[in-house]
């Protein structure tokens, strides 16, 4: 059994956490284990379900502290005699990937999960590290064509140097259970609602305070809907903040950061990801292999959408109105013909089962050179 350095970064609820976390749940332990790497602050480390599992959980000094994160993960990697380091940061990863040059790590990949926007904060950082990401790495790697493409540039994915590993889900669990549809939907007292959703960090990327615009229209023309918010993030007070000022407080169910959200997928009729931009969003997959219609906006790539006939993707320089009457039409004739989606979003490669099959195979190739 080899273990891997993964370096997380911050490893807060949401999409990176989830993607990792579903190979390693689905992946040969035996063969594979990893030793996660995170920044203390991280707001959602499942280190009980990690350590069960035989891995390992090392809190270090936060990114922020730049020489004091390289510091610690130099010596973590030195300490463990690592032979292949994982860093999901991002253009953050040439940190990492020096660390494990430094240290003599032979096997270095660096994964491409997102990109960036010009009207996010974060774009300036981003854009300044993108010329140099690639440094001190021997393998690439990305969620989607989209993602490797943006960070490593279209020579090196042309070329096939760029691995897709896809984000995946565990399908079975994710499937649409009328059942459960209906007691979660009594218990929230919504039985006779359109409920819309949304789950994601509350930040500028995920366009949050548009949810709530789009969400208002929607309430216009639909007035017992229901807007079900599930997440946590700098936009937290702007977004409630906003909520009381259009006056639907009592529309709008914040249920602040969950881990249990397949109930709540089932409760909802429609999902809504108009975000900035993404990489191959988790919680899109996951809704639509609920058979939830999912209005994506087109700064998301298309290969986000799994089930083509229930992804909508629409500009963001149409109004909320706009977005609002499109998203009513299409959910409409969905809550009469749900059902789940799971062959369709195996067949399109994102299960967890059969991808981390694939990941175990891609590391014992590397190591089989060592």
């Amino acid at each position: 059994m080899e273990r891997i350095a993964v370096v997380m970064g911050k490893m807060h609820s949401g999409g990176k956490k989830n993607l990792v976390m579903e190979y390693y749940r689905h992946m040969d332990r035996n063969k594979i284990q990893f030793d996660f790497i995170c920044d203390k602050d991280s707001n959602a480390i499942p280190k009980e379900e990690i350590e069960e599992m035989g891995g390992r959980v090392f809190e270090i000094t936060p990114y922020q502290n730049i020489l004091g994160n390289l510091r610690d993960i130099r010596k973590i990697c030195r300490e463990n005699q690592y032979k292949i380091i994982h860093g999901y940061n991002g253009t953050m990863n040439v940190f990492s990937m020096y660390a494990g040059w430094c240290s003599g790590i032979p096997f270095r990949i660096n994964e491409s999960i997102s990109m960036a926007h010009k009207f996010d904060r974060k774009t300036i950082i981003k854009m300044i590290l993108k010329p140099f990401s690639r440094c001190f790495s021997t393998h690439y790697m990305a969620n989607g064509e989209a993602c490797g493409k943006w960070q490593f540039g279209n020579q090196l994915y042309e070329q096939g140097k760029v691995a897709i590993f896809k984000t995946v889900i565990d399908t079975a669990k994710n499937a649409f259970d009328p059942e459960v549809r209906k007691a979660a939907r009594k218990a929230l007292e919504i039985e006779h609602s359109m409920v819309v959703g949304h789950i994601g960090r509350l930040t500028e990327q995920k366009n949050t305070l548009f949810v709530i615009e789009i969400f208002y229209e929607i309430l216009l023309r639909e007035p017992s809907a229901k807007l079900l918010v599930i997440g946590d993030g700098n936009l937290k007070d702007a977004m409630l903040e906003k909520i009381t000022d259009l006056g639907i407080r009592d529309s709008v169910m914040y249920m602040g950061r969950r881990e249990d959200i397949q109930q709540f997928y089932n409760a909802m009729d429609c999902f809504l990801l108009p975000s900035l931009y993404e990489g191959l969003p988790v919680v899109g997959i996951e809704a639509e292999t609920c058979g939830l219609p999912v209005f994506f906006s087109t700064e998301i790539s298309r290969e986000s959408s799994p089930c083509t006939d229930i992804g909508y993707f629409i500009e963001l320089d149409k109004s909320a109105g706009q977005w609002a009457e499109e998203i009513i039409e299409k959910t409409r004739y969905n809550i009469e013909t749900r059902t789940s989606r799971t062959d369709e979003v195996r067949l399109a490669g994102f299960d967890s089962e059969s991808e981390a099959e694939k990941l175990i195979e891609y590391y014992e190739q590397l190591l089989a050179n060592t």
